[in-house]
């Protein structure tokens, strides 16, 4: 992600200079060192060498190069995320501590994803510092940057026990349990064939929209789907082609979908399948002409289940897939403060209505003259 913003003699300038004992406990604060916390900055990429950050140096450089046209493009219009936000942080400028790296996942701004969080080697010789209590900082000052924000996501390893236990002191609670698959599709697209009259391969694209958002509003819980707050546009800017819907032609609703997301995990494409919970019958011939439809020709790809889904994983088993752990998707709100507004003008108006039917004093007498 880089827009050069290089500083004089590589130090923070004083705004961005803060102790952290007020905001992160004095766990992180030490007489003369102060926890630094800062926006990623050109000058930060040539000091982020150590392991735990090499394989992020594509993603931190595209963040630094599309900082500007993504503020810029946002504050005009709604559109899709470009470029994710990176914190870093440190207490000597020439040797970074850690980083997190999240972004919108929606336009409106509404839900963030917290993508890395990661900590370098340099933090754990630091006895009064701590993976634990950096990580935190990074994410407690992550979270009210995003001011837009109602919501985050997060997601990690199911045998991750340690990045589980601070997300959830830091208000994240598990929404769902997921099974993750490795799927090698055929490179012979295959015929169509095996499926109902009344149902129908279609492309994804906006005029199909409404119908993805009716089927993800559908299967998807109503915790997490609140959370989540996609729109039908959300739902196209996440997906690439060629992904496809079934539809019952009959009723005009779509009834199972394979979309190929944008983002990526493991190293592998992630592939998106949805299934409506009234329509179970389809696992078999109907779903794997679908899946074998939308994912032929391409290579190996990721395919994410509900653990709790047991027909659906038996069938993923016996398709083939090779399993490749569990991973839990935790999620958090977020409350902040309204300050109430204050208009003296519309004050003075309704202190004038009210004026009128408040009880009057009645006059005194004048007294009579001589």
């Amino acid at each position: 992600m880089p827009l050069p913003n290089e500083p004089t003699q590589h130090s923070p300038s004083g705004a961005a200079r803060r102790d952290a004992s007020g905001a992160h406990g004095p766990l992180l604060s030490t007489p003369g060192h102060p926890l630094v916390i800062e926006p990623l900055r050109g000058w930060h990429m040539p000091l982020l060498q150590d392991p735990a950050f090499l394989d992020l140096q594509p993603l931190l450089q595209r963040a630094l190069l599309l900082k500007g046209p993504e503020q810029l493009l946002h504050a005009l219009a709604a559109r899709r995320p470009l470029a994710p936000e990176v914190l870093v942080a440190y207490r000597d400028p020439q040797q970074p501590l850690g980083l997190v790296v999240s972004q919108r996942l929606n336009r409106s701004g509404s839900c963030f994803e917290l993508l890395h969080l990661r900590s370098a080697e340099a933090c754990l010789a630091a006895a009064e510092i701590g993976a634990v209590a950096l990580e935190s900082a990074l994410v407690r000052e992550a979270i009210p940057r995003a001011r837009s924000a109602a919501s985050w996501i997060a997601s990690c390893s199911n045998l991750d026990l340690q990045r589980q236990g601070l997300l959830r002191q830091l208000g994240f609670q598990p929404q769902r349990q997921e099974m993750l698959w490795r799927w090698q599709p055929p490179q012979a697209k295959p015929a169509t064939r095996g499926l109902p009259a009344d149902l129908q391969l279609r492309p994804l694209n906006r005029r199909q929209g409404a119908l993805l958002w009716h089927l993800e509003q559908a299967s998807c819980p109503a915790q997490l789907r609140q959370l989540l707050d996609r729109r039908c546009e959300d739902l196209l800017d996440q997906s690439q082609t060629p992904s496809l819907l079934l539809v019952d032609t009959n009723r005009q609703v779509a009834v199972a979908a394979v979309r190929r997301l944008r983002r990526s995990s493991a190293g592998l494409p992630e592939v998106e399948l949805t299934l409506h919970p009234g329509w179970q019958h389809l696992i078999g011939a109907p779903l794997e002409q679908l899946l074998l439809a939308a994912t032929a020709g391409s290579g190996a790809c990721l395919i994410r289940s509900d653990l709790l889904d047991g027909e659906l994983n038996g069938w993923l088993h016996q398709l083939g897939l090779e399993r490749l752990g569990e991973a839990v998707l935790l999620g958090r709100s977020v409350w902040r403060r309204q300050i109430p507004q204050t208009n003296d003008a519309m004050a003075r108006r309704l202190e004038a209505v009210v004026a009128q039917w408040q009880p009057r004093r009645r006059p005194m007498p004048t007294p009579l003259g001589r």
